[in-house]
């Protein structure tokens, strides 16, 4: 019973955290609130007893890439004055929902019972990982998952890219 109200006030606080990241115009309150939303998610991985996920997602995600965050906003000149409104929030809202509305459609008419055919091995692998200590956590995700790593690695290298140039724009 505490897990299961444990869940929900984590899975709330991490929707929550998120939505306001979103919304809110101050972005370095925006950035505190995705360091919260990063603490949530951390805290739904000890829920599902995956403590090595929980310890990097804290010291990745909040130690690292909120911190950076935080400093590229305070290193900014314009960080008092918020994010000015934009001529594309409307279509962005309405492009969120119906993205939101099609992966609804697709999630309620998937059959789930079939999945565990098509991929035989594939649920073993994931069971055969959680029992695994870190050792060979790291080397099955440097072994077989080095690729998706590298990517993710070089599209938040882009971001960081891309924020600065966009900076660079508006501080000549």
């Amino acid at each position: 019973m505490a897990q299961t109200v444990l869940f929900w006030a984590l899975a709330v606080a991490a929707v929550a955290s998120a939505v306001a990241v979103v919304t809110m115009r101050n972005i370095l309150r925006a950035a505190v609130m995705l360091a919260v939303s990063f603490l949530a998610v951390a805290g739904l991985f000890v829920l599902l007893n995956a403590d090595f996920l929980a310890v990097v997602q804290v010291l990745i995600y909040v130690g690292a890439v909120s911190v950076l965050l935080v400093f590229a906003v305070l290193l900014t000149g314009d960080a008092q004055a918020g994010s000015a409104s934009n001529r594309l929030r409307v279509p962005g809202a309405m492009l969120s929902v119906l993205l939101l509305a099609a992966l609804g459609a697709v999630a309620l008419r998937t059959d789930w019972a079939l999945l565990e055919g098509v991929a035989p091995g594939t649920f073993a692998l994931v069971q055969e990982v959680l029992t695994e200590t870190p050792q060979q956590l790291a080397d099955l995700l440097l072994s077989n998952w080095s690729l998706p790593f590298e990517v993710a690695s070089v599209l938040l290298l882009a971001a960081i890219v891309g924020a600065l140039v966009l900076v660079r724009e508006r501080h000549p």
